[in-house]
C-alpha cells in the first residue's frame, strides 16, 4: 500500500485521476484496519497526517464536511493547546478510564 500511495504523490500533482484515488486509501485503510490508530495507518498507507486529515473518511469520521476551514484553526488551536495528535488521542482513549477529574489531574501530570 505505502508504494502504491507514493507513487499517487508523484502523479497527483498532474493526474486528477491519480488525486481521487489517493482520497480513497485513507478510507480504505480505516475500513480495513478499525482496531489502529491513526498514526499507525498514516505509516502503513505511506501517508502524512495532512493527507490523512484532508481526507474525504477523515472529514466524514468527524463531520467536517464544508467546516474544514474551521476544523482546521480547530486543530490548530487543541495542537497548541494540548499537544501533538498522538498525545490528544491517549488522551481521548484514557477518557473512557477516568472516573472524575482528580484522574485528569493524573494523567496530565504524568503525560505533560
Amino acid at each position: 500500500m505505502r508504494r502504491i500511495s507514493e507513487a499517487l504523490h508523484e502523479q497527483a500533482c498532474t493526474d486528477p485521476v491519480a488525486a481521487e484515488v489517493l482520497q480513497l486509501i485513507p478510507t480504505i485503510l480505516v475500513t480495513r484496519f478499525r482496531n489502529k490508530t491513526i498514526p499507525e495507518i498514516c505509516a502503513m498507507g505511506g501517508l502524512t497526517l495532512e493527507d490523512f486529515t484532508q481526507s474525504r473518511a477523515y472529514q466524514e469520521i468527524f463531520g467536517l464536511g464544508e467546516a474544514r476551514g474551521e476544523a482546521k484553526v480547530a486543530l490548530r488551536q487543541l495542537n497548541r493547546r494540548c499537544g501533538p495528535l498522538e498525545q490528544l488521542e491517549a488522551l481521548a482513549e484514557a477518557l473512557l478510564d477516568f472516573s472524575g477529574p482528580e484522574d485528569l489531574a493524573t494523567w496530565l501530570a504524568a503525560n505533560a
